[in-house]
């Protein structure tokens, strides 16, 4: 039976605590939080153990793996801590608030022969799953040669009232403030078919006009980046707070064919690559699109009849595999090298933030 505890037990700590609720051979044998109410709140809903406000006492129960949902800032020195008492590690995205933590946790995780990886969840739902097996039989031909990755967060008046009402909310003390706490997912499906360990990043971003009426004037909401391989492929990354539909896609192109993976639909669309002839190319494609956009629907139904089509289904595929890692000693699900990359490409995009942001004018000295 595998030990499992969670840290940090606010909302995304009830989703965890689920989905591990749906995987055989494993229990939860403690929950932490700094805030003690928020721990028993969590231990009286779920089937677990044991509550604890003390990490440490936490680690006393000792668990085979410790899942991390706190907020970002404090990843690294929770997980570092847990490595370090021999724990295997689950973090919530984004793994830590630079590259340069995480590649000090994977680095500790090998050097205590531990696993570890990160809440990149979308990755495997069932849609994603079934276009990561068409990429490998080489349905693309070459490639890929360009990619696209949508990620939208619909903020609302509520959400934003919220977040901008407090100047001391945690969402504003990170790097990329709201943008840190949500990119990862689609930063993370590009970084899975790059190549090249560091590629050119150049990221625009700016504050919308819907949050300028509420008189925000630093968190950005609408980021605009292009990635670029020297002479193999190319990527653009959009996340917006307002274009409508809010997008959750990902498109990925080779040199015969490409894949349209849509998170939100859960559907995975094939493109032909080559033309029909004449007229045929008007009538043509669009019935073979009807009939993935049929076949999908039909998939679905059938995935939600076998109670495997819901909101997290990713997560619990991904914790699945991780514990399965752990316990049969195969690769991590996630490899080191995507989350590295990842991380790279969030600390590049910041930085350029961080530097393009316009400084306050030093007053005038008066006489």
């Amino acid at each position: 039976m595998l030990k499992v505890a969670i840290v940090g037990c606010g909302k995304i700590a009830d989703s965890h605590a689920s989905q591990i609720g749906r995987i055989k051979g494993c229990e939860i044998v403690g929950v932490c939080d700094s805030e003690p109410l928020m721990a028993r709140q969590l231990y009286e809903r779920f089937p677990i153990k044991r509550h604890f406000s003390d990490l440490t006492e936490l680690l006393d129960a000792r668990p085979d793996v410790v899942h991390i949902t706190t907020p970002p800032e404090s990843h690294f020195d929770i997980a570092k801590f847990c490595l370090e008492r021999g724990c295997h590690v689950y973090v919530e995205k984004p793994i830590a608030l630079h590259a340069e933590e995480a590649q000090r946790l994977i680095e500790l995780a090998d050097e205590r022969g531990l696993k570890l990886t990160v809440g990149h969840d979308a990755q495997f739902n069932n849609a994603a799953r079934r276009m990561r097996a068409l990429v490998k039989s080489g349905y693309l031909g070459a490639g890929p040669i360009h990619m696209e990755s949508y990620y939208c967060y619909e903020l609302g008046r509520s959400y934003a009232g919220a977040l901008l009402g407090n100047k001391r909310h945690w969402v504003r003390r990170l790097p990329g403030k709201l943008l840190h706490n949500i990119i990862d997912h689609g930063i993370a499906s590009l970084a899975e078919f790059l190549t090249t360990d560091s590629p050119q990043v150049m990221a625009y971003g700016f504050v919308s006009p819907f949050l300028k009426s509420l008189g925000e004037s630093e968190i950005i909401d609408e980021l605009r980046v292009t990635i670029c391989e020297e002479q193999r492929t190319t990527a653009y990354f959009t996340f917006s707070s307002q274009m409508r539909p809010s997008l959750h896609q990902f498109r990925i192109y080779g040199t015969q064919n490409g894949l349209i993976l849509d998170h939100d639909q859960e559907t995975m669309i094939k493109l032909r690559g080559e033309r029909f002839k004449s007229h045929l190319e008007k009538f043509v494609p669009p019935l073979m699109f009807a009939q993935q956009h049929l076949e999908n629907a039909v998939r679905n139904i059938g995935t939600f009849l076998a109670k495997d089509l819901h909101m997290n289904s990713g997560m619990k595929y991904l914790i699945e595999s991780f514990y399965r890692s752990i316990l049969e000693g195969t690769p991590v699900p996630i490899s080191y090298r995507e989350i590295l990359l990842t991380a790279r490409i969030m600390d590049a995009i910041f930085i350029q933030l961080n530097m393009n942001r316009p400084q306050p004018q030093a007053q005038p000295q008066m006489a």
